[in-house]
């Protein structure tokens, strides 16, 4: 499971350190593509295969769920650790979640989230504000 919230930098190359602790699971591999709300999604391989597989089996006569999966595969990398534990992210999606040199990595439970440092402030602060507002929603759908 990923949760936390991480701060690091990409360097020069386009290369984040992955947090320590989420290392040994995505030591077999990883994906990482366009995420929503202009940040990117990262998951380890089995998480990626389950996506995919549901994503494949959306009806592709229906513009939106075509729209998504393009999204969603079409802007997917394989990505592996080095020996520092970085990944490279390519420079497409680097551009896509508008990174720059200080990145959030942010565990949510199947996947990471790798948002650029001032994007995921101004998001959070946002949330933060409707915080009751989301719970009440949530408590409909049985949350």
């Amino acid at each position: 499971m990923f949760i936390g919230e991480y701060n690091h930098t990409i360097d020069e190359k386009g290369r984040l350190a992955v947090p320590v602790k989420f290392r040994n699971k995505l030591a077999k591999g990883a994906v990482v593509t366009r995420g929503l709300d202009n940040c990117l999604f990262l998951y380890t391989g089995g998480e990626w295969k389950i996506l995919a597989e549901k994503l494949a089996k959306l009806p592709i006569s229906r513009a939106n769920t075509r729209a998504f999966s393009r999204l969603m595969l079409a802007g997917a990398m394989d990505v592996s650790l080095d020996k520092q534990g970085r990944i490279v992210l390519p420079d497409y999606l680097r551009k896509y979640a508008g990174l720059g040199k200080n990145a959030i990595v942010a565990g949510l439970y199947n996947r990471l989230e790798i948002w650029d440092e001032a994007k995921w402030n101004t998001y959070k602060s946002g949330t933060e504000k409707t915080s009751g507002d989301i719970a009440e929603q949530l408590g409909e759908l049985g949350v």
